[in-house]
């Protein structure tokens, strides 16, 4: 399997056809035919339904489209590494997280680390933990941002000097709206909308002193944006960080924190034993001077 025939089968499954993959590709329809043929009967897996006007993936085909991207991905970042110059620091940086405040520490020494060595681009990935541990764990980010509790110790990490507030979203118009803060008693008999990861649910069971399945839960989600459309819509309260919604002006949200106070802490992670190209590994020794200043604390 080489990345040539990937690239191949990419192309198909993005135009949905042979003839419009063979255009783009500048092949011959009976060469890009094969190719995939050659593909299915290596893999020992039909990854393509034939006939019709379009081409569609099989359940295996699209599993294996996720993973022939992740494969060319990180080719395609290999082969930018080896080519960037070695008088200059340039090249690419993959940096991942999930939607918390704290990222606007990264930001600022992205900025910063931009402004000194303006050829290096950045890619950013939004993604739950678990997206992003995954990637971390592949090779493609070279660094993650996430919050704890967590599986935090299997990476080499640099604690920030952050925390993010848990509290409850939820319309303006609700009866929890008139509290300061939330208690584990007014949230006793709420509808609710959780993350649907396991260390946050665990946090959030023993905050409330009681098991989270005893809850009133009607929905759980892995990024905030769409949870906050289901609680202007009435749904429920979502339980979540901090700053993640906009609930200024006319916004029919409003946001307020857990009593007793619910914090947690954020890390910058990455893999152990991680060989770093030239500008990821100036961009970690940036972040490290830039939080051990006394500003940062």
């Amino acid at each position: 399997m080489d990345l040539r025939v990937l690239r191949y089968f990419l192309a198909v499954a993005k135009e949905g056809s042979i003839s419009g993959a063979a255009e783009s590709l500048y092949v011959t329809q009976p060469t890009l035919s094969r190719q995939l043929m050659d593909l299915e009967e290596e893999l020992g897996a039909k990854l393509l339904v034939r006939g019709g006007r379009k081409l569609t993936l099989t359940e295996k085909g699209m599993f294996f489209r996720k993973r022939a991207q992740e494969i060319v991905d990180l080719a395609d970042r290999t082969r930018r590494e080896f080519r960037a110059p070695d008088e200059i620091v340039s090249g690419d940086i993959h940096i991942g997280g999930g939607e918390m405040n704290g990222m606007r520490l990264i930001a600022n020494v992205a900025v910063k680390f931009q402004n000194r060595y303006p050829h290096v681009r950045y890619h950013f990935f939004s993604g739950s933990a678990d997206d992003v541990m995954e990637r971390l764990d592949k090779g493609l980010l070279d660094f993650g941002v996430l919050i704890e509790p967590g599986r935090v110790d299997r990476y080499e990490r640099i604690k920030l000097p952050a925390t993010e507030i848990w509290g409850v979203l939820m319309r303006k118009d609700s009866p929890l709206a008139a509290r300061e803060t939330i208690t584990s008693e007014d949230l006793r008999d709420a509808p609710l909308l959780v993350s649907r990861r396991p260390p946050v649910q665990n946090e959030i069971s023993r905050w409330m002193g009681r098991n989270i399945e005893s809850l009133d839960i009607k929905a759980t989600y892995n990024l905030i944006y769409n949870a906050a459309i289901m609680v202007e819509k009435g749904m429920g309260y979502a339980l979540c960080l901090y700053r993640l919604v906009n609930v200024t002006g006319d916004c029919c949200l409003c946001f307020r924190p857990l009593r007793p106070r619910l914090e947690s802490s954020l890390d910058v992670v990455w893999k152990k034993y991680q060989v770093f190209s030239k500008a990821a590994e100036k961009f970690l020794m940036s972040l490290q001077e830039e939080l051990s200043s006394p500003s940062a604390s």
